[in-house]
Parts: C-alpha cells; sequence; structure tokens
C-alpha cells in the first residue's frame, strides 16, 4: 500500500494497491461484499442502504470492538460499473445539507494481468484534509486496501486484520 503523494492536489489523500485479480472481480467483490472489507479490523461496518447510482443514498455504521458507532450518511456522485465509484457526505439521499467533509472516489484499472485499486478522499478545506491525516487516514484506508486485496485473492478476510 502506498500513499499517492506524487497526483494529490494539496486538499486530498489517497492510498493505492495492486490486487492479483482482473478488475470486473476486484469491482465485484468490492461492490458487492463491501462490509467484509470496507473498516479496518477490528472494526466492522453495517450497510443500511447502498443505492448504487448517482444520487442514490450510501449508508452505514462503522462499529468499534468497544461498542463505538460511527454512522456515515451520504450520496452517490458517480457509479461508473467496473470502473469508479464516488461518494459525499455533504448532502443526505434526501437532499438535506449535512457537515461536509470529504468526496470519497474508489477506482479500479486494469494493471498488467491484475487491478490497480485506488481510494482517495478530496477535502473541503485544508484543517479538513489535516484533520483526517491526524485521524489515521493512511493506515486505517491502508487497511482496507490490504482487506480488500486479501479478500479478491483469497476469499476471505483474515480476522487477525490484513
Amino acid at each position: 500500500m502506498t500513499m499517492d503523494d506524487a497526483k494529490q492536489d494539496d486538499r486530498e489523500l489517497s492510498v493505492q494497491c495492486a490486487i492479483d485479480a482482473p478488475p470486473g472481480k476486484v469491482w465485484e467483490i468490492m461492490t458487492t461484499r463491501l462490509a467484509e472489507w470496507w473498516c479496518p479490523r477490528p472494526w466492522m461496518v453495517e450497510i443500511v442502504e447502498m443505492d448504487w447510482r448517482a444520487g442514490g443514498r450510501s449508508a452505514m455504521i462503522m462499529r468499534g470492538p468497544d461498542g463505538e458507532e460511527m454512522p456515515q450518511e451520504g450520496i452517490f456522485l458517480e457509479v461508473s460499473p467496473g470502473r469508479r465509484f464516488v461518494t459525499t457526505d455533504a448532502v443526505t439521499h434526501d437532499m438535506h445539507p449535512q457537515g461536509p467533509f470529504m468526496i470519497g472516489i474508489w477506482e479500479v484499472a486494469p494493471q498488467g494481468e491484475g487491478t490497480l485499486y485506488r481510494a482517495s478522499a478530496r477535502h473541503w478545506t485544508d484543517d479538513a484534509r489535516r484533520t483526517h491525516a491526524e485521524m489515521g487516514f493512511a493506515e486505517g484506508w491502508a487497511a482496507c486496501a490490504r482487506q480488500l486485496k486479501q479478500l479478491v485473492e483469497t476469499g476471505a478476510v483474515s480476522d487477525a486484520g490484513a
């Protein structure tokens, strides 16, 4: 997993990794088995609703090992099957504004005989980017990328984390 500093603007954080599988397989697992890789272990995620279309609801609850809960509510801005999806938490699915934190972009692309996976978070302000980095963006999103890689390549994510 690498932080992709070379392509970032000042308000973007991103991670990427190579996955030993074709993009179609990565996309299918990435979107249909989201609950298995989305949170860095030992955290888990409960999918409330994922309406995979532009304007569709993206809602989940991340749950920590000590009972912590972090609800996430937003919408899909773009869904390009087999390639990328983009979400934001700036508005709810019924278009009520809420405190925006980021735009999230998850992408897959062919790389040799495998796939390049990239996940990015774009922030409205320098402070929001800094806060996200200090919250452990690099470690957390890289752990999720490793979990996705493990899920695609082996069929499961180990309980010990990926």
